[in-house]
């Protein structure tokens, strides 16, 4: 499964500037708004140290890291569920994607102009907010209806509906809908409407030069971060112009560049980090002559599961999962090591892949 990011925000915000440094890309990024009009799509490796260990170890023909897609998807603006702006087109793109990344701008620039008028990181972010719920409650709407005139001829749409209906008194009462509790049978029902606010939100906090290379929280960034915590959604702070820069470096110029200003890693890495925190996200690892890949699943996920990651015909013909252990193929240096020192496992169909497990499926189909 890949991560399908969604890059949402006001205008002039520095979406497509983050964008252009997380896919080295050349999106447009100019001071008007809606400069980003088609969304643009761009699919980047999973920044990995791990991959190239294994590959040191299997030396295969070819090595294939998991990606990470992300979508830069035009500025929202106050009304947007209305057709306002650029209208309700683009929030049908963000239903496409896993997560929602919500750049806001935390710097102070009198030369890049504000769509509200001022910089106020928790206004723009409960704004966008507003605007993903209203479109829900709309979705709501038209389901109920739907699901009410179902009801009377079909006794099994009841149950649906009393549901949908708890659903929307809950999003009715100014709550996002992924707050909303429910049975673990119900959220069929819940998914099925693609519903906005049920997505989890990375806060990205653009921030200037100063503040991201002498580690410093300036007042915006501090209140959005306390925003997010009160969401139970995760922030992070980047400086997209500093990104930007880095992006079109080779690793030695990245590396020393990192160095100079104090940073602890690529923003792209610490964006990417956050996300899997979000989405409880893993990775785990096929290895031989012919491939090193990585494959990214569910925290919890069970070795079946994860086998359906690589193909439908592995999860329905599972008969075991083979597991080295990374740190054991890394220490002993190769698979027949690790398993003349008795560590490779044999393992059945509940067994819950770890992050960072060298797996060889047995199946029979």
């Amino acid at each position: 499964m890949a991560l399908r990011c969604g890059i949402v925000g006001l205008p002039n915000v520095g979406k497509s500037t983050i964008f252009n440094a997380l896919t080295a890309s050349s999106v447009p990024a100019e001071n008007y708004p809606f400069c980003t009009i088609e969304p643009h799509l761009g699919i980047v490796p999973l920044p990995d140290d791990r991959m190239e260990m294994l590959a040191k170890i299997f030396k295969p023909e070819k090595v294939t890291p998991a990606t990470i897609e992300f979508t830069d998807i035009a500025g929202l603006v106050r009304g947007a569920s209305k057709g306002e702006g650029l209208g309700n087109q683009f929030l049908g793109q963000i239903r496409q994607v896993a997560v929602i990344i919500h750049v806001i701008r935390c710097f102070e620039d009198d030369n890049i102009t504000h769509v509200e008028g001022s910089v106020d990181p928790v206004r723009d972010a409960g704004l966008i907010e507003t605007e993903l719920l209203l479109a829900d409650m709309e979705t709501l709407e038209k389901s109920v209806y739907r699901l009410s005139k179902l009801a009377k001829k079909e006794k099994s749409a009841q149950k649906e509906l009393d549901v949908i209906s708890r659903l929307q008194d809950h999003c009715n009462s100014g709550n996002m809908a992924r707050s909303f509790e429910a049975e673990e049978d119900d959220l069929s029902t819940i998914r099925r409407l693609f519903l906005l606010t049920r997505k989890p939100i990375l806060y990205v906090a653009n921030v200037d030069e100063d503040e991201i290379t002498h580690d410093k929280r300036n007042p915006h960034v501090q209140a959005l971060f306390e925003f997010a915590k009160k969401e139970n959604n995760l922030s992070i702070r980047l400086c997209g112009k500093i990104e930007q820069e880095i992006s079109v470096m080779d690793d030695e110029g990245k590396a020393m560049f990192i160095e100079d200003f104090n940073l602890p890693e690529p923003g792209l890495n610490k964006l990417i980090h956050a996300g899997f925190r979000l989405l409880e996200l893993e990775t785990y690892f096929t290895g031989g002559p012919t491939e090193v890949r990585a494959w990214t699943i569910k925290q919890g996920a069970t070795a079946p599961e994860a086998a359906g990651e690589i193909h439908t015909d592995f999860q329905r013909g599972f008969i075991k999962a083979e597991i080295i252990k990374y740190n054991d193929l890394v220490r002993l240096g190769s698979e027949r090591s690790v398993k003349e020192a008795g560590l490779a496992q044999l393992q059945g169909k509940e067994y819950i892949v770890q992050d960072g497990d060298c797996i060889y499926f047995h199946f029979n189909v």
